[in-house]
């Protein structure tokens, strides 16, 4: 997923195709920054768009050509989109018609242009999908438990100490069972993560 917006313009027979990009976790984010570059670009002839929002494999994507000729604008944006591999974004280009036609394989070959130097200039993060566990142990393995959930490169969101200490911990999915087998060998079975999402 892009890290910040991102822009670029590309002008082919006095055409401006001018492309944004942002980050857009929701559908509802997505409308919103298109809606913000038509209000930008408002004397804009088009406003083509394509997002990919949410994570695998619930994602939810989107298109439109804007007016321009069937199929010659949204679908290839959206191509580039899901080539680049990234979701959570959104590409609008924008066109500023510069009184030349450019024929359906000019159309193409220019929307495509205009999101990949877009997705080019754009920095992207991984996204990762963590989980919060709950870890209940006695105060001695209390320094044991927490040394071994750093060591896993968990995070220690919350600690409460009773008659037992509890820990609230934030890790990436993909770890949880790495971190309960390496907890359940310190403690002899006694300590067990529990999901708490």
């Amino acid at each position: 997923m892009p890290v910040a917006p991102a822009r670029t313009m590309v002008e082919v027979a006095r055409s401006r195709f001018i492309a944004s990009l942002a980050r857009t976790e929701t559908t509802d984010a997505a409308r919103a920054f298109i809606h913000g570059i038509r209000s930008e670009f408002s004397g804009a002839s088009h406003h083509v768009y394509a997002f990919r929002a949410g994570f695998p494999p619930a994602v939810t994507e989107g298109m439109s050509d804007d007016g321009e000729p069937t199929g010659t604008a949204g679908p290839p944006v959206l191509a580039v989109v899901r080539g680049s591999g990234a979701g959570d974004l959104t590409v609008v280009v924008t066109r500023y018609f510069g009184g030349t036609k450019l024929g359906t394989g000019g159309l193409v070959r220019t929307y495509t242009e205009a999101a990949q130097a877009v997705l080019a200039t754009a920095e992207f993060e991984v996204k990762r999908d963590y989980a919060t566990l709950g870890i209940e142990t006695p105060y001695s393995l209390f320094e044991l438990v927490r040394r071994t959930t750093e060591a896993h490169t968990a995070t220690i969101q919350d600690q409460m100490f009773t008659e037992m200490v509890t820990l609230t911990v934030r890790i990436e999915r993909g770890r949880v069972s790495e971190l309960a087998a390496a907890l359940s060998e310190l403690s002899a079975g006694s300590v067990v993560p529990v999901l708490l999402d």
